[in-house]
């Protein structure tokens, strides 16, 4: 992998950022691909890296984003459409090209999904225990201590020590838990509350959440805010220890994100205008298209200068066999 693709790899994921690895697996000359090219594609549908020419990059393209929606990898093959059928087994999503040139790709594409992104606030037994618990997991956790060490969380990403959240990366997807047992609950909730976090909990009493949420409501923020709090946090477990908070919390955590609610932008939010090649039949992305024609008022988009020409050079007949 180029180290640009690697390292922008690296920086998508600590953002919590949706995107496709496409590697070329296998090539037939003279198709421009090379085995081992790597490219990644993010859900805006821009490329970093080196696939293959104007045929093959758009199908890689379209497949790759289908397959970020559907959270699952696969392996395509592009090639001559008489090729398809032979090539067609399970597992492998068949494309056909109809380049000029005779040459096919095997491309895998892998999705990568963000993990739940924790950011604990607060210095207790169930900050490290839920950091920790989190971090097997696979999420990334973020503790907030105003006090605190790295060697203090080992489970834990990054150690903060100012409630300046931005440091903390928080977006839509993320998750905020303030546990400062009392000691500046009001502060941290309030700076949570000031960020776009999908679960904002507090771990207190019934009684001292209450006396929390009044202070804030006391201070302007609204119930729509303030409706955003899940106090007390987590599973309802009874009288337990700080640890076991962490195991409620959790629990509720990755109940919350089985229903949807802790979920990634879908790529389908991002739009998209294809039309279908008149000449060899390929769909082609409207907003990138370099190649297009006009004929009888009717603009007709291109994969190749190839066809672009050979539509030129008889446009009634292949608009006549575009459907209606």
């Amino acid at each position: 992998m180029r180290p640009e693709v690697l390292a922008l790899a690296t920086d998508l994921s600590r953002r919590g950022e949706p995107f496709v690895l496409a590697t070329v697996v296998w090539r037939r000359a003279p198709s421009s691909g090379k085995e081992g090219s790597t490219a990644l594609i993010t859900p805006d549908h821009r490329v970093r890296g080196w696939l293959g020419g104007a045929c093959a990059e758009p199908t890689v393209i379209r497949e790759a984003l289908r397959a970020l929606e559907e959270g699952t990898p696969r392996l395509l093959f592009l090639g001559p459409p008489e090729e398809l059928a032979a090539r067609g087994r399970e597992g492998v999503v068949t494309v056909p090209i109809a380049c000029q040139s005779e040459g096919a790709l095997e491309v895998y594409v892998e999705p990568v999904l963000p993990q739940p992104h924790l950011v604990v606030i607060g210095r207790s037994p169930a900050v490290g225990t839920l950091a920790s618990m989190a971090g097997a997991l696979g999420w990334r956790a973020v503790v907030v201590d105003e006090g605190g060490l790295a060697e203090d969380y080992p489970g834990a990403d990054l150690v903060l020590t100012s409630l300046e959240l931005s440091d903390a990366d928080v977006t839509e997807r993320s998750v905020i838990v303030v546990a400062t047992q009392g000691h500046y609950d009001e502060a941290a909730l309030e700076a949570a509350l000031a960020t776009p976090a999908a679960y904002v909990g507090l771990v207190a009493s019934r009684k001292r959440a209450d006396a929390v949420l009044g202070y804030l409501r006391d201070r302007g923020a609204s119930d729509d805010q303030l409706a955003r709090v899940h106090a007390p946090a987590g599973l309802d477990l009874g009288k337990i220890a700080h640890e076991e908070i962490a195991v409620a919390i959790l629990a509720e955590l990755v109940e919350e994100r089985a229903a949807g609610n802790l979920a990634a932008a879908s790529p389908a939010d991002v739009p998209t205008h294809e039309e279908i090649d008149p000449v060899c039949g390929m769909t082609v992305d409207v907003a990138s298209a370099v190649y297009r024609a006009t004929f009888e008022d009717t603009t007709y988009y291109f994969c190749s200068a190839g066809c672009l020409t050979r539509f030129e050079e008889d446009p009634a007949r292949f608009a006549a066999a575009v459907p209606g």
